[in-house]
């Protein structure tokens, strides 16, 4: 499998609540490494271990609101890192009924986005985010065993 790394998860709330924050932060780090610890279980990519290459991800994140909405961000992370893919996702809160997961993956050489892939999910908790990443990977790899090419 080819190397991927992983950037994170990044929250997008239509409306805020600031007594909930922490909580939101720490369901993001859950779903990453829920996320990482599918993605190696299931051997879809070799994961790049995140940490000599921390400063320049929290760089490259400090200079824009949101890193998936920035391509060259992501290039630039993941050839920093030498990886042949970069992931990120990231949380869309409508309401805490009503939320969805997704995740980008562009090949680092030429910024061509190899997956998107999107997850609805109900009720705001660690079961049903955690739910939703491993609803989203194990459908990810359904599609690499139909078509070995899928997601790279």
């Amino acid at each position: 499998p080819g190397s991927l790394v992983m950037i994170g998860f990044e929250l997008l709330e239509d409306h805020p609540d600031a007594g909930r924050h922490d909580a939101q932060q720490a369901r993001l780090k859950l779903i990453e490494d829920e996320f990482r610890a599918q993605i190696q279980q299931r051997r879809l990519y070799t994961l790049i271990d995140n940490a000599p290459h921390q400063a320049l991800i929290d760089r490259v994140r400090g200079g824009v609101e949101f890193l998936y909405r920035c391509p060259p961000c992501l290039a630039e992370i993941g050839a920093g890192a030498g990886a042949q893919y970069v992931a990120v996702g990231w949380v869309q809160k409508v309401s805490n009924l009503i939320l969805n997961v997704n995740i980008e993956i562009r090949e680092v050489s030429t910024n061509r986005v190899a997956l998107v892939k999107s997850v609805d999910m109900r009720g705001n908790n660690d079961e049903s985010w955690i739910r939703a990443v491993r609803f989203l990977v194990r459908d990810m790899d359904d599609r690499r065993r139909a078509n070995p090419r899928y997601g790279l």
